[in-house]
C-alpha cells in the first residue's frame, strides 16, 4: 500500500478529475455521486462514460461486472465515499474477483455532498485504504495532495489490477450540474461502441 499524507490534505477534485481525463485513452468510465455531475465538462470520450445516477452505493458493483465481462478493456470507477460506504461488500468481491482490468477511485470529501451536505457516518475514525487492504485487494494507493497523485497515476493505470486507489478531495463546493446525458442513453452508446471493438 502506497500512503502519501501531507501537513494540508485535501485534493481539489475538480483537478483531480482534470488529471484523470488527460491520461485516459480507451477506458470505460463508470462514475456516480458528484464525479457523475462534473466527468462530463473533462471527459474527452463521452460514448464510453456511464454516469451511475440514482443508485448510490452500486457504482463499484456495475464496474466489476463490466470488467469481467470485457477483460481487454480497462474500467475506472470514480466512487463516493458515502456511496462505497453503501457497498463495503464490493471490496471482498472485487479482492475474490482480481479482475486485471479494474480500477476503483474513491473520492472521499467526509460528505454526502450531492444530497446536501450530510457528514458521512464515521468520517475520521476509519481508512478507505485499511479497508481495501483488509478485504484483499493489493495495490491500494491513498492520497491527499495532487502532485503524488499525479506523480503516481501512469503507474496505477498501468498496473494490473484490481486497484483501489482513495483521494482525499475538498468539496466541489457548488451546485454541480446534472449529466447531459441520461443512465440508460449513455448504457445504451457504450454499448453500441464496444460492439464495435
Amino acid at each position: 500500500m502506497l500512503a502519501i499524507t501531507t501537513e494540508t490534505p485535501r485534493i481539489d477534485c475538480l483537478a483531480a478529475l482534470d488529471a484523470l481525463a488527460s491520461r485516459r485513452t480507451d477506458q470505460i468510465v463508470v462514475n456516480t455521486m458528484v464525479t457523475a455531475r462534473e466527468w462530463p465538462a473533462y471527459s474527452r470520450n463521452e460514448d464510453l462514460d456511464l454516469p451511475f445516477i440514482g443508485c448510490m452505493g452500486k457504482a463499484s458493483s456495475l464496474g466489476l461486472g463490466i470488467a469481467l465481462g470485457r477483460p481487454e478493456r480497462q474500467v475506472l470507477v470514480f466512487d463516493g465515499d458515502g456511496s462505497l460506504l453503501m457497498n463495503l461488500g464490493s471490496l471482498v468481491t472485487i479482492a475474490a474477483a482480481r479482475p486485471k482490468n479494474l480500477v476503483l477511485i474513491v473520492f472521499e470529501n467526509g460528505v454526502y455532498e450531492i444530497t446536501g451536505g450530510q457528514p458521512v457516518p464515521g468520517q475520521g475514525q476509519f481508512s478507505f485504504a485499511a479497508l481495501a487492504r483488509g478485504s484483499g485487494l493489493e495495490r491500494v494507493y491513498e492520497f491527499d495532495a495532487l502532485e503524488p497523485f499525479v506523480a503516481h497515476l501512469e503507474e496505477i493505470l498501468s498496473g494490473p489490477g484490481p486497484t483501489f486507489v482513495c483521494l482525499k478531495v475538498a468539496e466541489v463546493g457548488r451546485r454541480s450540474p446534472k449529466p447531459g446525458r441520461v443512465m440508460g442513453e449513455a448504457a445504451r452508446r457504450v454499448r453500441e461502441v464496444l460492439a464495435g471493438t
